[in-house]
């Protein structure tokens, strides 16, 4: 297994370079990096000096204008591996997350995905991946797990039939967010295998329930709750399990008498309201 991991990065650099050290001690060394600059200064020519010097294999592309799934869809489209993943600017990975993916990769030949474990969220929510393969159905009621893009690492082959992430979602878009539930949805949809892998492990500070302006928290809540409710609308999920969707954000929280988390769930429920209707009123595909 030859390894394509795609950096998208905007606005960090002492984060980069710990994400690039933690690939310099990977026990698996066949991989290369491909850092999407989309910064419009070269803030990061030292931190990719120093890790060319470890001798990582880095390649710098840029993108003019920010957009997280687009800088994605660059680093796909240079690939050179025939597995790609998408690890964050803040990320870091453990020395043997390259090696355990590529024994899950080498044990099933036909595997086309596999789903790396997010530490810091399966702490705090206390629901580590089970192992075993991805359900198409259990994923179109949103049963399914979880599955964030730094988790993903999918075959090339996968991105040549079913297409790479979906522009209109994600960081810095109206549909802020649910680029990579789109991508699960439709590689099942196409019969992809895919599989959690939760021995392979990926860092990424989990935010929870920050503190800060609460407005500011609800309305980015709002944002990125919109690319859910585009999916609802792109995939034709069911309408049980779009009103359950709409709901819960509200309910769940007032029966446990969280006033606060009912509140930031009304913005939730109306950013999917909106994405929903959206996307209907485009008639986009």
């Amino acid at each position: 297994m030859f390894a394509t991991l795609v950096v998208a990065t905007y606005g960090r650099c002492e984060q980069v370079g710990r994400l690039l050290q933690s690939l310099a001690a990977q026990t698996e060394h066949d991989f290369e990096v491909l850092v999407v600059d989309q910064n419009p200064d070269d803030r990061l020519a030292t931190v990719l000096e120093t890790a060319v010097a470890t001798g990582l294999s880095v390649r710098h592309l840029r993108l003019a204008k920010p957009n997280l799934s687009e800088a994605r869809n660059v680093g796909i489209r240079e690939a050179m591996g025939d597995v790609i993943g998408f690890p964050d600017d803040d990320c870091w990975y453990e020395p043997g997350t390259l090696a355990t993916l590529r024994k899950q990769f080498s044990n099933d030949a036909a595997l086309e995905g596999a789903i790396a474990s997010w530490v810091e969220h399966d702490l705090a929510t206390g629901k580590a991946p089970e192992p075993g393969l991805l359900s198409f159905a259990a994923w179109r009621r949103f049963r399914g797990g979880h599955a964030s893009s730094i988790t993903l690492f999918f075959k090339r082959a996968l991105f040549d039939r079913v297409g790479c992430f979906d522009a209109r979602f994600g960081v810095g878009q109206w549909l802020g967010a649910a680029e990579e539930t789109d991508l699960v949805l439709r590689a099942l949809a196409s019969g992809s295998r895919l599989a959690n892998c939760p021995q392979a492990r990926v860092h990424h500070h989990y935010l929870g329930k920050p503190g800060g302006a609460w407005l500011l928290l609800a309305q980015t809540a709002r944002r990125r709750a919109r690319g859910t409710g585009a999916i609802y609308a792109k995939h034709r999920i069911s309408g049980w399990v779009v009103l359950r969707g709409l709901l819960a954000p509200m309910v769940a929280p007032l029966l446990h008498g969280d006033l606060g988390g009912t509140a930031q769930g009304i913005f939730i429920t109306l950013g999917r309201a909106e994405g929903l209707w959206h996307w209907r009123q485009k008639r986009w595909r």
